[in-house]
């Protein structure tokens, strides 16, 4: 710059100088106020370039900590979420909006984004709080978001004494660490000196979630009430996005199904990662199964993508919901689908500008960024409400709605066991018509789906396999409902013309590894589709053979209805028995013969086997595959056999079992 104006100096007289001064003083008045005056009142169109989600690794703190938010924005409630499926942040901007209620005035905050050392300033605004909304994920572990807040507590976090605070966990019943995450939580806070405003809500997604939640949240608005000596006022729905609509902007302004970046499906740039998906070409689509189900063996094409993965690992995909369901909302709402539109946050403290990448297509939301055939949240019956020309049905949304019992069981009954999805509910009560734009703000995002890699990359250095049934079942309403994901990927079949068909992915590391010495024996016990990560172990100590490397006994359990119909890769499982890959091979065909038999009828007859394997050569058990049954039968049976051969008792094959695990020699990669 100094050099610049030296230059200047030899050449500009002061008449210059005045006229150049007053012209930047202009542009500094216009940037300054009028510009920004501008951006304040209505949508600015060229920052839609600009609009990104930083990937999760790289997003960095705020700036501004969430305790000066809260005292400029005159709040006294913090809701912070351990998110991974959306859910716990759905939950977390429930109880922030319902706090005006009661005469408080709530954010929502992303503990990633915020330095949690301020916890303890919490105490310097008036009647305040701290609620916790945290999921557990995977075996026991905290949610990606709330790692660095995890690690935080367990190096000490900092003294909370006077901070007010209530925990609400979302889990899982089938898994074993159920809501680890949120008890770990609630228990370490009170540790820490902060005092407990309600007592620990604890949601089981196996059942009833939305029961769960709104049973607690009943009874926590209460005890506030208590505490905070509050009433409760009346209840008001309002918006929390604003609408704009666009007449004409340009096509490279609006997003099509992007996750984050706009026009990233356009060109493609590394590092490829959860906000960043890379876009696959599909190489291989076949079916598996020889019956009336589908069971799809997938390879995508990692090639130029710089992504790597492990045996293990698992890939994950952004589907797009169903053409026809979508076709359906619009003509059930009699919507435009093509009207170009976007939310915008009403909240300018809220890091979440937007509920889904905006501006885009009512389609084009509907098909990537909204979940349309879960079962709509309570919540969204009783937003929708408001919008219905019939009494009867209004009256029925707002006693579904409700968190009275006769109201959670018509909810269960109605829309749970039903399998309802909003569509469903549009069509059997017509009379309700909500805005298209509401609907959307209400519904939950569409997550990508995860899948166990079926492959190896020592083999398939470029591509990753995915074996995954196709979901279609029909309800008790004789609708058809299908799972988003497998139907989406069961149509995408290369093409022979050269044209690539595209899916959206990024890989997902995985604590699910074999042993590091090839010597380790190992069992690996996966029935169905639960096979799909051992097909790459497999694959990875054949390349270990192939090249003259020592590699322990390899022993895989697996089982199916019918050999004849459902028998994943036979052809491969027998050529590597043949090979002396795997050592052994245990199958178990269920409906093949009058009694059915299981992979763990033959887990009980191989004890002195498996004891040999786990007690005396230090090997390592795997099993992956349904979590709700099987895995639980898995487990017990190895109790059983610890105690049987190996000569414990309960409590201490239990703690042997317990060493197995923290030493990963017992690892599981399990879903409900």
């Amino acid at each position: 710059m100094e050099s610049i104006e030296e230059t200047s100096a030899s050449y500009l007289s002061f008449v210059d100088y005045l006229i150049v001064f007053s012209l930047l003083g202009l542009g500094s008045y216009y940037w300054l106020f009028i510009r920004n005056k501008s951006k304040k009142s209505e949508f600015d169109t060229s920052s839609i370039k600009t609009f990104s989600i930083e990937p999760t690794l790289t997003r960095s703190v705020s700036e501004s900590g969430f305790i000066s938010k809260m005292k400029s924005g005159g709040r006294n409630i913090v809701v912070f979420y351990g998110s991974q499926t959306g859910t716990a942040e759905e939950f977390a901007a429930r109880l922030a909006k319902e706090a005006t209620r009661y005469g408080m005035k709530a954010m929502v905050a992303d503990p990633e984004e915020c330095d949690m050392e301020e916890l303890s300033k919490l105490t310097e605004i008036e009647n305040s709080m701290a609620i916790f909304c945290v999921a557990t994920y995977g075996e026991g572990d905290p949610t990606d978001n709330a790692q660095e807040f995890y690690e935080w507590l367990q190096n000490g976090g900092s003294d909370l004494t006077g901070l007010r605070y209530s925990v609400f966990a979302l889990g899982n019943k089938t898994y074993e660490h159920y809501n680890k995450m949120g008890i770990y939580l609630d228990g370490k806070l009170e540790e820490l000196g902060a005092t407990r405003v309600y007592e620990l809500g604890l949601g089981d997604d196996d059942a009833n979630i939305e029961e769960d939640f709104i049973t607690w949240k009943e009874k926590f608005w209460t005890s506030v009430c208590e505490q905070f000596d509050l009433q409760t006022g009346e209840e008001v729905s309002s918006r929390q996005y604003e609408l704009i609509t666009y007449d004409e902007i340009a096509n490279e302004k609006i997003f099509h199904g992007e996750v984050a970046r706009l026009n990233s499906y356009v060109n493609q740039k590394a590092p490829f990662d959860t906000k960043n998906p890379f876009l696959s070409p599909v190489l291989v689509n076949r079916n598996l199964y020889n019956s009336d189900r589908s069971c799809l063996h997938i390879e995508l094409g990692l090639k130029d993508s710089k992504l790597r993965y492990e045996a293990g690992d698992h890939v994950a995909v952004y589907p797009k919901n169903d053409t026809s369901l979508v076709e359906r909302i619009g003509q059930l709402l009699e919507f435009d689908l093509n009207k170009v539109f976007a939310l915008k946050n009403l909240d300018d403290d809220s890091s979440k500008k937007h509920p889904f990448p905006c501006p885009t297509t009512y389609r084009t939301a509907l098909m990537f960024y909204t979940d349309i055939t879960s079962t709509p949240r309570t919540h969204v019956l009783k937003e929708i409400s408001e919008y219905t020309t019939n009494e009867e049905d209004k009256a029925f949304l707002k006693k579904i709605s409700s968190s009275t019992d006769e109201g959670k069981q018509l909810y269960s009954d109605w829309v749970i066991k039903n399998c309802r999805s909003i569509v469903h509910i549009l069509e059997d009560l017509p009379s309700v018509k909500p805005p298209l734009d509401h609907l959307l703000e209400l519904l939950p995002r569409l997550q990508p789906r995860y899948y166990s890699i079926s492959s190896s990359p020592k083999l398939h250095p470029d591509s990753v396999h995915v074996t995954a049934v196709v979901v279609e079942y029909e309800t008790s309403t004789n609708r058809v409902n299908k799972g988003v994901a497998t139907n989406w990927l069961k149509d995408k079949i290369p093409s022979n013309n050269g044209h690539k068909v595209l899916a959206p992915i990024f890989i997902r590391r995985s604590q699910f590894r074999l042993p590091a010495k090839p010597q380790t024996p190992v069992i690996m016990i996966g029935p169905g589709t639960g096979l799909a990560p051992f097909r790459g172990f497999i694959q990875e100590r054949w390349h270990l053979k192939q090249n003259d490397k020592p590699v322990g006994d390899t022993i895989l359990y697996f089982g199916c209805r019918k050999k004849s119909e459902d028998y994943l890769y036979e052809e491969e499982l027998t050529q590597y028995v043949s090979n002396g890959t795997l050592t052994k091979l245990y199958t178990a065909f269920s409906r093949d013969q009058e009694h059915k038999i299981y992979v763990t009828h033959l887990l009980k007859q191989n004890m002195k086997e498996i004891w040999n394997i786990i007690g005396e050569k230090d090997g390592h058990i795997y099993v992956c595959g349904d979590a709700r049954n099987m895995a639980r039968e898995v487990k017990e049976i190895i109790i059983e056999t610890i105690m049987t051969e190996g000569g414990k008792s309960r409590a201490d094959a239990e703690a042997y079992l317990k060493r197995m695990e923290s030493q990963r020699r017992y690892s599981a990669d399990v879903w409900s």
